[in-house]
């Protein structure tokens, strides 16, 4: 029967987690999702991510916040892998790279993140991380519903 009990406190761990979150409490947030994150939660690891990268209720953990975006992003959450695709592109919490940039906003655009759609268009219209590129710039953005 504890398998079930500790179910039930994960779960309620997970929602009083949520909660705090969008509440914006985030040292209660990361209090309740920082331990249901380490069991490889893939929602709580995405917002444990932004925490820490942010500092927001915690210090600012660079490391930690880089290993928990891409555990959830590797699970195929999409807003984690749009969120490691920045990572990438920006230089925050990880070495840039413009090819790992691409790789984790194509699987997020591929999962329907429109945003992931123009941030691909950006890079290549801009030539930022990968040769520019203008014919494929205007392939995604149409893709991603804008007509140039």
């Amino acid at each position: 029967m504890s398998s079930d009990n500790e179910m039930n406190d994960a779960d309620m761990a997970f929602g009083s987690g949520i909660a705090a979150f969008e509440a914006k409490n985030f040292a209660q947030a990361m209090g309740f999702l920082g331990p249901v994150a380490e069991n490889g939660d893939a929602e709580a690891q995405h917002r444990c991510a932004i925490m820490l990268q942010n500092g927001l209720g915690c210090v600012v953990n660079a490391e930690k916040a880089f290993k928990y975006m891409k555990s959830a992003a590797e699970q195929g959450h999409a807003v984690a892998q749009h969120g490691l695709g920045f990572m990438y592109m920006e230089g925050e919490c990880v070495e840039q790279d413009g090819q790992q940039a691409i790789k984790w906003f194509e699987k997020a655009a591929e999962q329907g993140l429109m945003g992931s759609l123009t941030t691909l268009a950006m890079m290549y219209e801009e030539g930022k991380g990968v040769e520019k590129d203008l014919a494929e710039a205007k392939r995604l953005y149409k893709l991603a519903g804008f007509d140039q």
